[in-house]
């Protein structure tokens, strides 16, 4: 176990901050949490179904998804998590994990210990009280992606996916044209928007061909960010960004360079 990922923990306190006060002891608490990195190759499961933690899994860089799998192996994803979630903080209450976690690229992680993230939100309520907040907005989330596969059709839940993403590796900053990493395949979009690869491969032309999205490679490029919003049927509230008191101290920006 090692301690000493202030940098890390920092991407983790600038989302916490992002919604809920923290007062600067609660937030150095967080910078100095154990953790043990781990490096997951593509295409890995490392939490399984139905598998027992003893940690959450803070995501530092690259991509995850967190999935659900019937009795004959078909997956679906059920929330995509980037660098600075912390994937499965639900598992701190629940450690017989629901759903699983697969990296979706080269994703290194945090394995942070449930017995440290237990005493410190016993030891202090307000961090208790923002990750009760982080747990209930990626509650939301799933709620949106049920509704996205469940009522929306292919063209418009393959934009809206690229609305969330958007919002979310940015942070809300936005321009009309612009671009973020998203480095997934077609086969991993077929699994988040319960479409086949081939009808997925016809979305991107389509939203590509409207002039709203681009997906090249590794990378997202919107195109008209308004038309794209639009086409997705997409507002972003229920992601909370930016709703934190306006009042906030946090020293995130100082462990950075500790």
């Amino acid at each position: 176990m090692i301690a000493g990922y202030r940098t890390s923990f920092g991407a983790f306190l600038d989302k916490l901050t992002g919604r809920s006060r923290l007062e600067a002891g609660d937030c150095e608490a967080i910078l100095d949490l154990p953790g043990e990195a781990v490096q997951v190759q593509c295409n890995r499961d490392f939490v399984r179904p139905g598998e027992r933690v003893d940690h959450a899994c803070l995501i530092v860089d690259g991509l995850v998804g967190r999935f659900g799998q019937n009795s004959d192996g078909n997956r679906q994803i059920t929330a995509l998590h980037i660098g600075g979630d912390m994937a499965d903080l639900h598992s701190v209450v629940v450690p017989g994990s629901a759903t699983a976690l697969q990296a979706l690229a080269v994703t290194t992680i945090l394995r942070v210990p449930h017995e440290a993230l237990r005493r410190l939100a016993r030891d202090r309520p307000a961090i208790a009280e923002a990750f009760w907040r982080e747990c209930v907005i990626d509650g939301a989330i799933l709620s949106e992606w049920v509704v996205n596969v469940g009522r929306r059709d292919a063209r418009t839940r393959t934009a809206h996916l690229l609305c969330e993403m958007a919002i979310r590796c940015r942070a809300g900053v936005l321009g009309r044209r612009f671009s973020f990493g998203f480095p997934v395949t077609q086969n991993h979009l077929a699994d988040m928007l319960a479409l086949t690869p081939v009808h997925v491969n016809r979305m991107l032309k389509c939203l590509r061909e409207e002039g709203a999205a681009d997906l090249r490679g590794k990378t997202a490029h919107v195109l008209d960010w308004q038309l794209l919003a639009d086409i997705g049927d997409f507002d972003p509230s229920y992601l909370q960004i930016g709703t934190a008191p306006a009042k906030s101290a946090h020293p995130s920006r100082l462990a950075r360079t500790a």
